[in-house]
């Protein structure tokens, strides 16, 4: 983003907003998002591609503002990070809204020079188990495909089929590999310290945060 601002690129960037990455988000960048939604107001694209500042739709869906309460000082959307940096910044908008997306997409795709959309976005979307967990949802293996129209039958299909495996514990990953290994040398070490690369739990480090908060970071 730094080099299309210096090359005055024809480039159009969609910040794809969730209020996570795996895990929740932190820190600054985090509440800068979180202070231009909660702003009330977004930067529309006119039919010309001019920047129009007006209300937000308001979106009872998203219930960011409870994770953020303590962020009262909206700063005003023309001086966002994005705008700062040298980028023309729309948004945000409701990333669920299809038609509201294609015209505002169409309509950027003509502006010239480096351009943001941001959206906001319900993180597992349309699947409720997503929805309610979005960390152990983030990476799952392949589900099991129901049969309606003989259901009993798959069902005992199924159990036969677990009488028939072995009783053996799954190997570890990993990441539970290095989680261990680092709560075994912390125990021994008060001056180890861990800091995780993006999540906790992708990196295995949920005991290390647990059992040692004030040296995880």
């Amino acid at each position: 983003m730094n080099d299309a601002v210096q090359q005055d690129a024809d480039l159009l960037v969609i910040l794809n907003d969730n209020d996570m990455s795996i895990s929740c988000s932190i820190g600054g960048f985090s509440r800068h998002l979180a202070m231009l939604w909660e702003s009330g107001y977004q930067v529309d694209i006119s039919e010309s591609g001019e920047p129009v500042l007006c209300h937000r739709p308001d979106m009872q869906a998203f219930d960011r503002r409870k994770r953020h309460k303590e962020m009262r000082d909206v700063p005003q959307l023309e001086d966002n990070l994005f705008k700062a940096i040298g980028f023309t910044y729309f948004g945000p908008f409701d990333g669920h809204n299809i038609p509201e997306l294609l015209r505002v997409l169409s309509l950027a795709k003509q502006v010239k020079g480096p351009v943001l959309v941001h959206i906001y976005t319900t993180k597992g979307k349309g699947f409720a188990p997503a929805e309610l967990d979005p960390v152990g949802y983030h990476a799952i293996s392949k589900l099991p495909v129901e049969n309606h129209d003989d259901h009993e039958a798959s069902k005992a299909d199924s159990i036969e089929q677990l009488k028939k495996q072995p009783s053996t514990k799954p190997a570890l990953k990993y990441s539970q590999v290095f989680g261990q290994f680092l709560c075994d040398k912390a125990a021994e070490d008060d001056k180890l310290l861990a800091v995780t690369p993006a999540m906790e739990e992708g990196s295995g480090m949920t005991d290390f945060a647990r059992h040692f908060p004030e040296r995880f970071f």
